[in-house]
């Protein structure tokens, strides 16, 4: 006996590979925690080039690494961001080549809405750090676009909202991109959405829109979410067209509120800030067209006054020739006494010179016979001299009560016919021009109304008061009505719910 102990004593322990060890690990951990949530704080987050996102969940006591596969992270609602306190729903693992274990994500959502908050804050800061809320990048918004985009939800009220307050303020032509807004297809749809308007070609055969207008109604935090994310908020910053934002009611707050270039408290408030009221406008251009009657009517008459102003100016003709002909009339009543005065003054001189008795003779006799002579012309020239004087100022007085009076007056008043002319000529072309353009629009409008459309042979169905666009929402409808363009039929239900 003591022989067979020689050697010592014998362990009967089973042995294991590491291999074998490692899978009842594995088998035992997934076992027990095949379905767990953990909450934590995001750290450490990797996302290499396959798509998959590694990530710790730690608290103040411990570390848990965590991996979320590609197929599940492209579909997570919100991202993980570090330092974020989030809620992890998966199945511990185990990773035998590192001898660890892990916890296989598959889903993550934030640790209430303190946790969403102050995501947000961080995101918040982060875009204004980068100067994306800037007043200086905001565009202005165009005064009465001929296109507008909407953002939106084909199917819920904010449409109609827009589309009802639009036909009433000024009717334009309106392309609906129709996207999620809410839910985890939100945010991708809406960039999609604003980075499609923007590659629109202008005037093309879907023409790029003048202005865009982003919406949704009211809801919670988590319902607005898509609307904080940071893609959404950069392809808003990034538009090239003029952006509203509408999201929400008006103490709802989102991140596309300060990237947009105007926020709306509303989507009918978008609707006001997108265009002017049409007949606001066209009273503004019938009180413009009175305003320029009546300045060209006023300048017309202060013109008129002017030249009668200068009128009563100029000097009478009777008052131009009374001073030359009282000056000719002294000038002929002074001439028989200077002739008389200079006759006496030559035959003093005469009396007075030294001269020969035959010398003074001979003189006298000839100064005598000329003085006789230019006697006898003296009264028919001057006569003459009177006669011509007379005609001329005769012919000065009709000429400045005629012809220079007339044409000075006839060139003003051409003048001024003329100015009118053009000026009330200029006033009716331009009002025709704008009231052309109003019809113009107004024909437009009716054009692109769905009343037109019904003229070409189409029919609007709709089930229980609603528009009904498939066969389902008319199997669902217990009473259906149908508009032609000419009238509209009612189609009923009979009691088992059949349509007669």
């Amino acid at each position: 006996m003591n022989d067979l102990f020689e050697d010592g004593p014998v362990d009967n322990t089973p042995e294991f590979s590491v291999a074998e060890i490692s899978g009842a690990v594995k088998k035992a951990i997934e076992g027990g925690f095949s379905h767990v949530r953990v909450r934590g704080e995001v750290g450490r987050v990797s996302r290499p080039g396959s798509g998959h996102i590694y990530m710790d969940l730690k608290d103040d006591r411990a570390v848990l690494a965590g991996v979320i596969w590609k197929g599940r992270a492209q579909g997570l609602a919100h991202q993980p961001e570090e330092g974020m306190e989030v809620v992890a729903t998966g199945r511990l693992t185990t990773f035998p080549g590192q001898s660890k274990y892990q916890m296989i994500i598959e889903d993550i959502a934030p640790a209430g809405a303190g946790a969403l908050m102050a995501m947000l804050e961080k995101r918040k800061a982060q875009l204004a750090a980068e100067g994306l809320f800037a007043p200086e990048r905001k565009k202005e918004l165009p005064y009465l676009p001929e296109i507008i985009g909407v953002v939106t939800s084909p199917s819920g009220a904010v449409i109609r909202d827009i589309l009802h307050r639009l036909r009433d303020r000024f009717p334009r032509k309106v392309l609906v991109w129709p996207v999620a807004v809410q839910g985890q297809k939100c945010a991708p749809e809406v960039a999609a959405a604003i980075e499609g308007f923007n590659r629109f070609t202008p005037g093309g055969a879907l023409p790029r829109p003048d202005l865009l207008i982003v919406a949704r109604g009211g809801g919670s935090l988590e319902d607005l979410w898509g609307f904080n994310e940071e893609i959404v908020a950069r392809a808003a910053a990034a538009s090239d067209i003029p952006l509203i934002s509408a999201v929400g009611h008006e103490t709802d707050t989102t991140l596309i509120d300060f990237v947009s270039d105007r926020r709306a408290p509303t989507p009918t408030a978008a609707a006001e800030l997108a265009v002017p009221v049409r007949m606001e406008l066209m009273a503004w251009v019938d009180q413009q067209g009175a305003r320029l009657s009546r300045a060209l009517s006023t300048g017309v008459q202060q013109r008129q006054q002017r030249v009668r102003d200068l009128g009563r100016a100029l000097p009478q003709a009777e008052t131009l020739v009374d001073v030359p002909r009282q000056r000719l009339d002294y000038l002929s009543e002074r001439l028989p006494t200077a002739l008389r005065t200079a006759a006496a003054k030559k035959r003093l001189q005469l009396s007075e010179a030294a001269l020969r008795p035959g010398v003074l003779a001979r003189r006298v006799a000839e100064d005598r016979r000329r003085l006789d002579a230019l006697t006898g012309r003296l009264a028919p020239a001057l006569k003459r001299r009177s006669r011509d004087a007379a005609n001329d100022l005769q012919k000065i007085g009709r000429g400045l009560r005629g012809e220079i009076l007339q044409a000075r007056v006839d060139r003003q008043s051409e003048r001024l016919e003329s100015l009118l002319r053009r000026l009330s000529a200029r006033a009716s072309h331009q009002q025709a021009a704008r009231v052309a353009r109003l019809d113009a629009l107004d024909r437009l409008r009716e054009t692109l109304g769905y009343v037109e459309t019904l003229k070409r042979g189409y029919a609007v169905v709709r089930g229980d008061g609603a528009v009904v666009t498939d066969v389902a929402g008319v199997e669902a409808a217990r009473d259906l009505e149908i508009e032609f363009a000419d009238g509209r039929v009612t189609v009923n239900a009979d009691p088992q719910g059949r349509l007669l």
